[in-house]
């Protein structure tokens, strides 16, 4: 007889496909069995109950997930849970506050760090055509090298606009950063210094640029209008009012004039990487600089919007080649999105190849791990305290509860804990705001908003479920009865858990450790390096200086009276700093260069003595003469005249832009740009004075001969404030980010090691509550506290080793790779990890001897009492 077909296919749904035929078989031949002995009708309904066994598991399953549910929605239950996770809060004071200074420090740093990275996330993002905004950028080829800039010629945005279909409006731009000093606009009595640019007559279409006043579609028809900023307008004028069609002067070498106010706009959005104070015509840039009506010229910036759909893969490849039928150059065109640059802004043979989202990137991860290492802090302070409350498990197990609404319950207590913690991590942000700001160099503010509060609840929930997910699972998988007997044994998955999460600490602290020392090392030997040039006791500053000849012979008496001045050592100028971007120059013809060869050429524009004062040394030949025939001479670096392939230089003539001049003299080789770069051929022309005036100081005379040439300069420039800057400071500056970076990762080397030693210190807490009785017998039978120590430390030791294994690998590839950015860079020796490895020795050994010795003088009497 056949068994009931319903109960065979039931069996048939709740029967994993691979067991069915074998569950089938048996079950028919106890059911044929069960017929010869108690007869049909019996043997079916045994038949059910068999088939119905499989629907145990399920059935209860439902249960358990209906009662969590009606648990979970209970509010007399939510209340229950919340007074008892708060009595175990306050009962256990020490462990309370071990958690909650791990926690809010792990999420005060989180929320610090994302604060950063939202900031930077939002620079050059304000514009209201950001995504059709574009910048076009030139790659040079220098042999096998290929050098990437952001400047083109002037007479670029005209051309593209005109030849390709794309691009809908471009505009030409001279921003403020291009020059190597700001000018001084007048108006009245009041003189200020202001940053200005010079843009296309697209530029407000292009650029997001609103007008307070002023019609911003006309104010360029002619060139003797300016546009000035809100703030500059207040501080010229008293306010905004009644000022357009008045007056001002604006005085920066061949710029200078009598400009017509035209129009107001908003000052400058903080997330922009352009801050400027007055805006002018491109067309006065063109007219008054030398050689901007050549293609070979590359001092402005291009800027483009493109038409809606157009593929930029396309695009650049029918721009690549555009100046090759301009110019006849290999220079190659492209262009990036606009807000893309800042932190994509770094190119390597010609290809984008990172920049400012590296560091984006590695606080990102600097924030998950701080957090990660808070968690498993959290997880190894709640075990370490798990015994105290197993009894409890237990009993609520007797009486019914499932294992889900325990879960449940300890999960709310860790989210709990997590909020508080919050609150506390939200007090150290406010508190540590400003200085944080003062380290970035930022203005970040702790404003509340729908996305803030989104983002920090998010975090903060996250953190608590996954905090407090192991001793959930950890104390709701308790066996009630091992329990209230008191036999509780520890797992090999359990320790292995608990090991790992413990080798993860120590393993971050390692790559901290190490990468604090390394980012140390690199930026103090970039503060110490050679560069060719002597930067010590050399201050700068601006003076406004004009082409026309009365006030050029004023400035060169200036000059004078400052040189010769009691305390300084020498005196120059100069036009371009020593730390920047110089543009580039090309179409040079040299004897002998070969044909279809061109150099791009760093232009250095200098005072007479400027290579005195730094005190550069000549490989041969010599300075400029201070005469009637300088202009007709020029001097180069040693890589520019190993690129030409020159053979005895000297006395050699060179022509560019339809100018000869004669080789004087060959500089040696320094840095004039960061050490990110090798160092580029440049050249040297010279002029009587430039806006920019270097001072050299005798040592130990400083302050006295700074305000000598105050007197001087205040005595030249009625209304100006004395502004000066030593020339170190500005090289320091250079390598801002770097330096944040170094001070960044120090701090935050020093909290995740506070955060791991709390974990360590749970941690060896818990192991000697766990071996209580061991070390008892040990104690009994004649070991020492100095043997019972070392045992409990080497298990700690044994981890550490291990973590020391993973990350020496793991951080040598990674801090080489960040090393390899630098053309000039410090060695990754063996000494940083000798010292990370020594350093994590003594703070584990610290950290966890106190909980080793504790133990190890516990009384053995009171640990095996009970046996």
């Amino acid at each position: 007889m056949k068994p009931p077909q319903l109960a065979d296919r039931l069996l048939k749904l709740f029967c994993a496909p691979h067991r069915l035929e074998e569950v089938q078989g048996d079950l028919h031949e106890e059911f044929a069995w069960q017929v010869k002995r108690l007869g049909y009708r019996r043997a079916r309904w045994q038949y059910w109950r068999e088939v119905l066994g499989f629907f145990k598991p399920f059935v209860m399953k439902r249960k358990e997930t209906a009662y969590s549910i009606t648990y979970l929605t209970n509010p007399g239950m939510l209340r229950n849970h919340f007074k008892i996770a708060w009595r175990n809060l306050v009962k256990d004071r020490q462990f309370t506050l071990l958690n909650l200074i791990g926690l809010s420090t792990g999420l005060a740093c989180t929320l610090l760090i994302y604060l950063w990275v939202n900031d930077e996330l939002h620079i050059d993002k304000y514009n209201e055509k950001d995504d059709q905004l574009f910048q076009v950028m030139a790659n040079h080829f220098h042999g096998d090298a290929v050098e990437t800039i952001n400047h083109t010629p002037g007479l670029l945005a005209d051309a593209l606009a005109a030849e390709m279909p794309e691009v809908e409006h471009a505009v030409t731009v001279v921003p403020a950063s291009w020059f190597a000093s700001k000018g001084v606009i007048s108006a009245g009595e009041n003189r200020l210094k202001a940053g200005g640019q010079f843009v296309g007559k697209d530029y407000f279409k292009v650029f997001t640029c609103p007008f307070l006043q002023g019609d911003r579609n006309s104010i360029f028809a002619d060139n003797s209008t300016v546009a000035l900023s809100e703030e500059m307008a207040v501080k010229l004028f008293g306010n905004t009012k009644d000022v357009i069609g008045k007056a001002v002067k604006w005085d920066n070498a061949e710029f200078t004039g009598t400009y017509r106010v035209g129009g107001i706009f908003e000052n400058s959005p903080a997330n922009s990487t352009e801050q400027f104070d007055l805006i002018f015509s491109f067309n006065v840039f063109f007219v008054r600089r030398p050689g901007m009506e050549n293609w070979g010229n590359s001092d402005p910036s291009t800027f483009l919007i493109l038409r809606k759909g157009t593929d930029i893969g396309q695009f650049n490849a029918k721009i690549r080649d555009f100046l090759q039928t301009k110019d006849k150059t290999k220079t190659q065109l492209f262009a990036i999105k606009y807000s893309d640059k800042y932190l994509h802004g770094q190119f390597v043979n010609g290809h984008q190849a990172g920049g400012r989202i590296a560091y984006v990137r590695l606080f990102s991860i600097i924030a998950v791990f701080i957090l990660i290492v808070a968690c498993i802090n959290f997880m190894n302070l709640s075990t370490a305290k798990a015994s105290g409350r197993i009894k409890e498990v237990g009993i609520k197990k007797v009486v019914g509860a499932f294992r889900s609404s325990l879960i449940v319950q300890y999960l709310g207590e860790s989210i709990l804990m997590t909020f508080l913690s919050l609150l506390l991590a939200a007090f150290w942000v406010v508190l540590l705001l400003p200085q944080f700001n003062i380290i970035t160099g930022k203005h970040i503010h702790f404003e509340f908003d729908a996305t803030l509060i989104g983002s920090i609840l998010g975090i903060t929930l996250l953190t608590g479920l996954i905090s407090g997910s192991y001793p959930a699972l950890y104390l709701s998988g308790f066996n009630p009865t091992a329990v209230l007997k008191g036999k509780l044994k520890t797992s090999v998955g359990e320790l292995l858990v608990r090991k790992g999460l413990v080798v993860f600490q120590f393993t971050i602290s390692i790559l901290f450790i190490v990468s604090v020392l390394v980012v140390y090392q690199q930026i103090d030997y970039i503060q110490t390096k050679n560069l060719g040039y002597n930067r010590d006791h050399i201050i700068h500053f601006e003076i406004p200086l004009a082409m026309d000849s009365v006030k050029l012979k004023s400035a060169e008496a200036f000059l004078g009276e400052v040189k010769n001045s009691p305390g300084v050592v020498n005196a120059s100028s100069y036009y371009h700093n020593l730390t920047g971007d110089h543009g580039a120059i090309s179409g040079f013809q040299w004897p002998g260069k070969p044909p279809g060869k061109d150099i791009d050429f760093s232009n250095l524009e200098v005072g007479y003595n400027f290579m005195e004062t730094l005190g550069m040394e000549l490989k041969e030949g010599r300075g400029f003469s201070n005469n009637q025939n300088s202009d007709r001479e020029i001097i180069f670096n040693e890589a520019a005249i190993k690129s030409m392939g020159l053979k005895d230089p000297i006395g050699k003539t060179v022509k560019f832009w339809d100018r000869e001049r004669q080789i004087v003299g060959v500089v040696k080789d320094f840095n004039f740009e960061s050490l990110y770069s090798t160092v580029k051929p440049c050249f040297f022309q010279v002029y009587p004075v430039m806006p920019n005036i270097m001072v050299k100081i005798q040592s130990g005379a400083e302050q006295q001969t700074i305000a000598r040439i105050q007197k001087v300069f205040e005595a030249y420039h009625q209304g100006l404030v004395f502004d000066y800057q030593f020339l170190d400071e500005n090289y320091k500056a250079l390598y801002a980010a770097e330096r944040r970076i170094g001070v960044l990762s120090r701090y935050f080397a020093g909290l995740t090691i506070l955060i791991s030693c709390l974990g360590l210190f749970g941690l060896a807490a818990f192991t000697a509550q766990r071996r209580q009785k061991e070390i008892g017998i040990r104690k009994v039978v004649g070991a020492t506290v100095g043997n019972v120590a070392v045992m409990l430390s080497m298990d700690f030791m044994k981890l550490l080793g291990m973590a020391l294994l993973i990350a020496f690998p793991l951080i040598g590839w990674a801090l080489s790779q960040w090393l390899h950015n630098f053309a000039y860079h410090v060695d990754l020796g063996l000494g940083v990890f000798v010292i990370a490895g020594l350093s994590i020795t003594f703070i584990t050994l610290f950290t966890v001897g106190y909980q080793a010795i504790k133990a190890a003088l516990m009384n053995p009497v009171k640990s095996l009492k009970s046996e």
